[in-house]
């Protein structure tokens, strides 16, 4: 197999639900103008807590400087893995769960910490910049490793590699996190994007208007600053503080947008997708629902390594697939619906047998 590292270089921030009125230009302009910017990689997921936003250098540029954005401190660059050559565009995805044991859990003992956006199309595993060197070192005797420079895919050559390149150490995998799962069903579909327009004034609603649930609430575009709910109308029963140590932790608000390089990919609850026109968003011929696993109790952090690997290694051991999401604050694993008491029991089995 070939690991591709991208040649976008990345940002990871997050904006407090109150503060989004802020941003709703710049953020608009990147999901639904995307041809006025020069941004290639932009995705926005909601989550009860904040909104996690993952663009590039040129896409960062259209949101305004403001103490309301929190942003990690490093420049991150997504990986790919490829089947068969070719990009992740033309190729099948590979699945998070296929990659456990090949990318996240080698990258977890050398105490390289990843960052996971699972999309309809295919898997980035973001890591920093900084550590390419290591993560290439770690994975160059299971992959073929090539970069992308200017759309073109080429040999990835030295990677800052020096002769004092000193080897990480292995580590003692970290602390085991809570789990905890929603009574929402999900899917993860996509759209053609010359539809994209005849959509917006939905999507600007679901994406901003975090209490739109009805379509005859639907409010103008224009209007959405105007209409947003404060922070305590969006937190409630089975939010951010319930979620802790539960099995189910009742509804929660979840959804997620990405547009990279041209394909769009949209995780959104069965509540939400039946706003959208019949015919409009593509399924899966089994039409397959998710259910979600969060992780985390308190805000995660970026420095701790194993997250995902908590998650991964269990569910490839049980052949179960399975999308992830991480976000500025929880991780989110989207698994099979009928899977899902299978899923907490092997993560259950997992967390006792390390502890």
């Amino acid at each position: 197999m070939e690991l591709h590292i991208l040649e976008h270089r990345l940002k990871v921030a997050s904006i407090a639900k109150e503060s989004v009125p802020l941003f709703t230009y710049g953020l608009i302009k990147l999901a639904f103008l995307s041809s006025k910017t020069r941004c290639k990689f932009f995705s926005l997921t909601e989550t009860p807590e904040d909104y996690t936003i993952i663009v590039d250098e040129e896409g960062f540029l259209e949101l305004p400087s403001s103490e309301q954005l929190s942003v990690a401190d490093a420049t991150w660059l997504a990986l790919n893995v490829v089947s068969g050559g070719g990009s992740f565009s033309s190729s099948q995805p590979i699945g998070v769960t296929k990659i456990a044991k090949s990318v996240i859990a080698p990258l977890a003992d050398q105490n390289i910490s990843v960052f996971m956006l699972s999309t309809y199309q295919t898997d980035f595993i973001l890591v920093r910049e900084r550590d390419l060197p290591f993560v290439t070192h770690t994975l160059a005797a299971e992959f073929t490793i090539l970069r992308v420079v200017n759309g073109e895919t080429v040999a990835a050559d030295n990677l800052g590699i020096t002769n004092g390149f000193v080897k990480p150490k292995m580590v003692q995998r970290p602390v085991i996190h809570p789990l905890s799962s929603p009574s929402n069903m999900f899917c993860v579909t996509s759209l053609d994007p010359d539809t994209l327009p005849t959509v917006a004034t939905l999507l600007m609603d679901v994406m901003f208007y975090s209490n739109g649930e009805s379509p005859t609430n639907t409010p103008r575009p224009w209007k959405l600053r105007n209409s947003w709910p404060s922070a305590s109308s969006v937190s409630g029963p089975g939010v951010k503080e319930s979620v802790v140590g539960n099995e189910d932790c009742g509804h929660i608000r979840f959804f997620s947008f990405s547009l990279i390089e041209g394909y769009i990919s949209l995780v959104m609850d069965v509540q939400t997708q039946q706003r959208f026109p019949n015919n409009l968003l593509f399924t899966s011929a089994s039409g397959e629902l998710w259910k979600m696993v969060r992780i985390g109790g308190q805000p995660l952090g970026f420095d701790e390594c194993g997250i995902v690997a908590q998650i991964s290694e269990p569910l490839a051991a049980a052949d179960i697939p399975a999308y992830y999401i991480s976000t500025f604050k929880f991780d989110h694993a989207l698994v099979p619906e009928e899977n899902i008491k299978g899923v907490i029991n092997a993560l259950k089995v997992s967390q006792a047998e390390k502890h």
